[in-house]
C-alpha cells in the first residue's frame, strides 16, 4: 500500500485532443506494471467539454 497525501501530485491540463475549453487532470494513482488501471479526478470549467475520442479497454466513470 502506498499512502499520498492530497496535492503532492502536480495537477495536469487537459490535452486539446481529449478536451476542449479549460480541463484540470488530478491524478490518484500511478499504477505499477502490470496494471493497466489509473485513476484520475477531472475538473471542467466552464463550458469545458470532452472532445470525442475512445479507450481501447475501456472506461469507468464515477
Amino acid at each position: 500500500m502506498e499512502i499520498k497525501r492530497i496535492g503532492t501530485q502536480p495537477s495536469g491540463k487537459g490535452p486539446a485532443n481529449y478536451f476542449t475549453g479549460i480541463v484540470r487532470i488530478d491524478p490518484l494513482n500511478e499504477p505499477a506494471a502490470p496494471a493497466r488501471v489509473s485513476m484520475a479526478l477531472v475538473t471542467f470549467e466552464p463550458g469545458a467539454r470532452t472532445a470525442w475520442h475512445t479507450h481501447p479497454y475501456g472506461q469507468l466513470l464515477l
